[in-house]
């Protein structure tokens, strides 16, 4: 893509609702069907493969590995130099369809990490993190929601609309990248993100996050973090399709009893116009830090210089009317004194 092209890329989603082509919308021809992440948190078990394997790619720097106190969460967000994060959720809730009592001292859990789980991920209805009802003694255990979080690739994102250098720009594939070679590092795009992915390194002020592996993209490749995934939790693929698929799940998990599943960031009518990576969720949005209803923050932009236009236009035209009578009365004591002379 030419650097002319990618100018052309700046201000394309300044108007919020369902958009299918969000790559055509952006001037790119015939480009191929739009990809993104399904993350089903239902399978994460927070081995974090996917936040060393981002790293290790995309040569992201190392930016903490001091103990939070939060959980085993060393990392704690997203951030310039966290593309993906694993967030540990600690709750007071019973375990579904696990036995806490259960004696694994003789379990070899190094060996079977080695060998990897012979279940598909389609198969893995009920885990450690799924909820059930308490035991007949009314006794809970502590559950586990774990769940790798990411750049959402907006289909209307407002880092776009205020990126004035065009270091923002939409794919071919329909994901959000940041060139980092051309970012002046204003910052606008930061406030502008609704989910506060976007984040600058203090070094130089530029702004860096997930670019879903752009470039292992055009050579046929899924994105390193779920190549890396064992358990399938982040699945890459076309869009259309991981909805499908998301759908499927989330009422294969209904039918076994897990009535809190719910998909996050899947809506193309949604205020983003949905999400290029979205979620199943096992509790409220909130829960993992995510915004309940997020909406695009440039989506009132035109109206407000629509109105900022017409409060402009009003300000002349009374700085008009007032210099037009200032005008009007200066000329009548001009002829006032000019008469007075004569006389």
């Amino acid at each position: 893509m030419t650097d002319s092209s990618k100018g052309s890329l700046i201000g394309r989603n300044l108007l919020a609702g369902s958009e299918p082509d969000p790559a055509g919308d952006a001037g790119h021809q015939s480009p191929p069907p739009r990809v993104g992440f399904f993350t089903d948190t239902s399978v994460c078990i927070g081995c974090k493969a996917c936040e060393v394997a981002c790293k290790e790619w995309n040569a992201v720097p190392e930016d903490g590995l001091e103990f939070t106190g939060m959980s085993y969460d060393n990392s704690q967000g997203l951030g310039a130099s966290t593309w993906r994060h694993v967030a540990f959720i600690e709750q007071n809730k019973p375990l579904g369809h696990a036995e806490a009592a259960v004696d694994h001292s003789d379990v070899d859990v190094l060996a079977l990490a080695g060998r990897g789980s012979g279940t598909p991920p389609e198969e893995a209805a009920i885990t450690p993190t799924s909820p059930a009802p308490p035991s007949p003694d009314g006794r809970t255990e502590l559950r586990w929601l774990m769940a790798s979080d990411v750049c959402k690739h907006c289909t209307h994102a407002a880092c776009l609309d205020v990126c004035p250098t065009g270091s923002l720009f939409r794919t071919e594939f329909g994901t959000v990248v940041v060139q980092e070679d051309i970012c002046n590092g204003c910052g606008y795009c930061v406030p502008a993100c609704p989910y506060g992915v976007i984040d600058q390194r203090p070094e130089d002020g530029r702004v860096f996050k997930c670019t879903l592996c752009y470039d292992r993209l055009g050579a046929g490749q899924e994105p390193a973090c779920a190549k890396a995934c064992p358990t399938e939790s982040i699945q890459f693929g076309p869009l259309e399709e991981l909805r499908e698929h998301a759908a499927a799940r989330v009422e294969e998990l209904h039918r076994v009893g897990v009535s809190d599943a719910r998909l996050y960031g899947h809506d193309p009518e949604d205020g983003v116009g949905g999400d290029g990576a979205f979620f199943l969720l096992l509790d409220e949005p909130e829960v993992y830090g995510l915004p309940p209803d997020p909406v695009v923050t440039t989506r009132d932009l035109p109206s407000m210089w629509r109105h900022a236009g017409a409060a402009a236009l009003t300000l002349l035209g009374g700085v008009a009317v007032v210099f037009a009578a200032q005008g009007r009365t200066g000329r009548r004591r001009i002829g006032r004194g000019l008469m007075g002379r004569k006389r």
